[in-house]
């Protein structure tokens, strides 16, 4: 049986993670690293050559690789690499900036149909399963509220967009739900409540020496769709510091719906919860099931882009038909 051909772009936490993840597919080759780093500094646990960028746009590696897993970030690599990438190969990312999910759906879109690939986009856990979740709740229980929480853990886009502002080093963002907000909704009360209501955020930073970290500060509470709609504390610590206490990336989620059925208005709550000692790990993991996915309804000759709501659950497993009727 032919094993699907795989490529990273891009080896930071989530491109280890989709390495480490490959190296359990029975069904997938990791075959090729691409990064914009020199590649003579990176050694990678599984060995596989590690390129240049822009050695993926050659002919041989156009013709070799099946499915391009990206795993840059959202705010600056995947709007920019995403349509670049997806005019040669099939590609699978985790872009996880919300609100301009559709204006990246249809950039890829068009990209993807062009050069007939497949580009899964948003995949992960949110967005990605929590959507797929959102979306059955809604479905089934359609008189109804669905609230989700992220956290308590470490958010990696929002890290790398605290990392991307000038005279900052390092940093880690952690999200922390509102425990009295949780246990509302949990109990069926379906409050309507505000983002500010729902999360806290806190960043740790290792500032540049001489940086100016009034700015810095400034600069992340007011930023947009990331930190300015939330009460965020930021502080500033040193690299040891950073090392011993926010080396690991734990995270966790719920998303609840809360419906009503009957003419006696029975309430039904439904919750979907994660717990991640890894969320750079798990994030892989979700990435590669979705390569899957991309190379098998590429030679279905579903072309463009598609989100994890067009992908049929049996694509992401390499099962075959018959043992997945015996999980139903």
């Amino acid at each position: 049986m032919k094993k699907i051909r795989v490529g990273i772009v891009g080896y930071g936490n989530v491109g280890k993670g989709v390495e480490a993840a490959c190296m359990k597919a029975t069904d997938i080759e990791l075959v090729a690293i691409f990064t914009r780093r020199d590649p003579s500094t990176i050694i990678p646990a599984s060995r596989v050559a590690v390129n240049n960028y822009y050695d993926m746009f050659n002919d041989y590696y156009i013709n070799y690789i099946d499915v391009m897993i990206l795993c840059g970030g959202s705010a600056t690599d995947l709007p920019a690499q995403g349509p670049q990438i997806a005019a040669w190969y099939n590609t699978v990312d985790s872009f996880d900036t919300h609100a301009d999910i559709p204006k990246y759906f249809a950039k890829m879109n068009e990209i993807a149909k062009t050069g007939k690939k497949t580009a899964i986009i948003s995949t992960g856990w949110d967005p990605g399963l929590f959507s797929l979740n959102r979306v059955y709740a809604s479905a089934i229980l359609p008189d109804g509220y669905t609230q989700t929480f992220w956290g308590y853990g470490v958010s990696q886009g929002h890290s790398d967009a605290v990392r991307r502002i000038k005279g900052v080093k390092d940093a880690r963002q952690y999200t922390i739900p509102v425990e009295s907000a949780v246990q509302r909704v949990r109990n069926g009360e379906n409050p309507i409540l505000t983002t500010r209501e729902k999360h806290t955020r806190v960043c740790y930073v290792v500032a540049e020496e001489g940086a100016d970290r009034e700015r810095i500060e400034n600069e992340i509470t007011s930023m947009p769709k990331y930190f300015a709609d939330y009460d965020t504390t930021v502080y500033f610590i040193s690299e040891e510091e950073m090392e011993r206490n926010h080396s690991t990336m734990p995270h966790a989620g719920m998303v609840f719906h809360v419906g009503e059925t009957g003419d006696e208005h029975n309430k039904q709550v439904i919750e979907y919860s994660l717990k991640l000692d890894s969320n750079p790990e798990f994030t892989g993991s979700v990435l590669v099931a979705y390569a899957r996915a991309a190379y098998c309804m590429n030679q279905e000759e579903k072309f463009g882009a598609l989100t994890v709501l067009d992908v049929p659950p049996a694509k992401l497993s390499p099962l075959t038909s018959d043992v997945l009727l015996t999980m139903i």
